[in-house]
């Protein structure tokens, strides 16, 4: 049979290789502030930061001036919800806004929305640039910004898995792995309390967990750290985040501690982020992979991060770093650079997990992944008609179109504030 005559012997083959596709106008772009537990409380009542003049409290000269505390919603949980519309498809997305989200809000609303009416959402790459050249040539590329951008790009991709009857992974060039493994935070006052939750997350199939090196770093702290160390050595490793807490030369020193307990698999944060000429001496002079990453916002800041050599693991947030078109191209920029990366996951809801677990599957260089947990609670599984697939350790992405995400509305609209 000639070639011709088998296409024409195919109607429905004939008809799709004869007739563009329609564009998915988007019509719609919609941003909702949620909380948990809802409150009619305002953003003044919520927010906290330690008083001026505060001190860390540790001993001798690490009794300084706080100025790595962040504020935080305190007992409340907060995100942006964004929802695109192109007919009759819609896509879910999320920015990472633990305070003040009437900001990311109003910059959807105002700034961004204006933008995107009209054009194709299929263009998800294309759109992105767009959004970002707004404000780009005014200062604006990191922070707020680029958080609200992550929101309506998780939300155009949802819509393209939709649209392909694709899950996000595929769109993506494929999995390399079925799962990802997580890791799980844990806390404790003392040593046995913390190597107790240590050895209950190992023994439960964790094989990593997370914990604080505090800004104080006196010996309680250090004597925490062991521990846990010793309780997850031979089955697991321990991670540690210090938010900023060091200068270089007590960095250095603590590093020296870190790198004779033998289980310590990074530390996170242990310098302030502004301070980007000391993270290459850092890295330098310890064994224990140094890991950054969660303060930048943009591929450009990664590149400076990876010529500098500056770390060994990078830990980009899709819902802060501009979505999955941005944090895809730092992963990729890691991978090029022989840089590990796992994502962050901080407070948020079903499409900043999905999103995150469907890009971690898809990268050659991703190792692990933060929140082995945060299905759990107000913000995760009970959100949703159908669970994300997390397990103690590990979790898989959605094998249902884009990001697998769809919302119970009796559940969502008890939470939505604004």
């Amino acid at each position: 049979m000639l070639r011709r005559s088998f296409l024409a012997s195919i109607p429905s083959l004939t008809a799709a290789f004869a007739a563009p596709s329609l564009p998915l106008k988007i019509t719609r772009v919609e941003a909702f502030v949620i909380r948990t537990p809802n409150t009619a409380a305002t953003n003044a009542d919520l927010m906290q930061m330690p008083a001026p003049g505060a001190l860390t409290g540790g001993p001798g000269l690490y009794n300084r001036l706080d100025f790595a505390t962040p504020s935080r919603s305190q007992q409340y949980s907060q995100a942006v919800l964004v929802k695109v519309t192109t007919g009759d498809l819609y896509g879910w997305g999320e920015c990472h806004a633990p305070a003040a989200p009437r900001v990311h809000q109003t910059i959807i609303t105002d700034m961004l929305t204006p933008v995107l009416i009209g054009q194709d959402a299929r263009d998800v790459e294309a759109l992105w640039d767009r959004m970002y050249s707004t404000q780009r040539l005014r200062g604006y590329s990191t922070g707020f910004y680029t958080e609200a951008i992550a929101g309506i790009d998780i939300a155009l991709w949802d819509i393209l898995g939709k649209y392909t009857n694709q899950p996000l992974y595929r769109l993506l060039g494929g999995k390399y792995r079925d799962r990802i493994p997580t890791y799980l935070g844990i806390g404790g006052g003392t040593p046995e309390q913390v190597a107790a939750a240590a050895t209950k997350a190992m023994d439960e199939g964790f094989a990593a967990v997370k914990m604080g090196l505090g800004k104080g770093a006196g010996t309680r702290d250090m004597n925490r750290v062991a521990a846990a160390a010793a309780a997850v050595k031979g089955k697991g490793q321990l991670l540690l985040d210090s938010l900023g807490a060091f200068k270089l030369h007590e960095a250095i020193q603590l590093g020296r501690e870190l790198d004779r307990m033998g289980s310590i698999g990074w530390w996170e944060d242990a310098l302030m982020p502004e301070d980007t000429v000391s993270y290459p001496k850092l890295a330098d002079a310890m064994d224990t992979a140094i890991v950054a990453g969660e303060t930048l916002s943009n591929r450009f800041q990664f590149r400076d991060l990876f010529a500098s050599k500056a770390v060994d693991i990078v830990n980009p947030d899709i819902c802060r770093a501009g979505g999955v078109t941005e944090c895809r191209k730092i992963a990729i920029l890691a991978d090029v650079n022989s840089v590990l990366w796992s994502p962050h996951v901080s407070m948020g809801t079903a499409p900043y997990m999905s999103a995150s677990i469907h890009l971690a599957v898809a990268t050659p260089n991703c190792v692990i992944m933060e929140g082995g947990n945060k299905h759990v609670g107000a913000f995760g599984n009970a959100l949703l008609e159908s669970p994300l697939e997390y397990f103690p350790g590990y979790a898989k992405p959605s094998e249902r179109p884009g990001l697998g995400v769809e919302f119970n509305q009796a559940q969502l609209q008890r939470l939505i504030v604004a």
